[in-house]
């Protein structure tokens, strides 16, 4: 979806408000699609002093298998849109991945939406950011509570434990 910036570019303050909705089931991490909705994108396209600044946000929800606990989960994520788009790439060697050009004067949505969504969702799908995990010994999800697995004790203290024995 392309949205049209032309009243704007060359009127600094002027602002074009956005929505939309893009399909990304065709994303994949390892094995899972983790999103099986559409993903929707809201914010403003705002021409400061010359600079053309879309900010906003992505809301979805995220499916997927937590990589520490191997449980399946649901999340509903947020992701901050905060872009520069420009008429035209100064340096194509340099370019920032935060900038993005207009295609005759109208912006990219999708494109835009895409980019920001894979580059802030981690290489790890985490069903939560402290997730605790599965015991390397029993396997026992950490998150549930504490494992009855006997710590084995560093083998940097057993001439201490042996003195204690004595």
């Amino acid at each position: 979806m392309l949205l049209g910036l032309s009243k704007i570019i060359d009127c600094p303050g002027a602002s074009v408000p956005f929505s939309t909705s893009i399909d990304l089931r065709d994303l994949q991490y390892g094995n899972s699609h983790p999103v099986s909705e559409p993903v929707l994108a809201s914010g403003t396209v705002r021409n400061t002093a010359g600079v053309l600044v879309m900010t906003g946000a992505v809301h979805t929800t995220l499916h997927g298998v937590c990589d520490r606990c191997a449980q399946d989960f649901e999340k509903d994520v947020d992701i901050p849109i905060d872009v520069v788009l420009v008429t035209e790439l100064s340096n194509e060697d340099n370019e920032d991945e935060w900038v993005f050009p207009l295609v005759s004067d109208s912006a990219d949505l999708e494109d835009i939406v895409r980019t920001v969504f894979v580059l802030n969702v981690g290489s790890k799908m985490l069903c939560k950011e402290d997730c605790k995990g599965l015991c390397c010994r029993c396997g026992t999800n950490l998150n549930n509570g504490p494992c009855h697995c006997q710590k084995e004790p560093d083998p940097r203290f057993a001439a201490l434990k042996q003195l204690l024995e004595k």
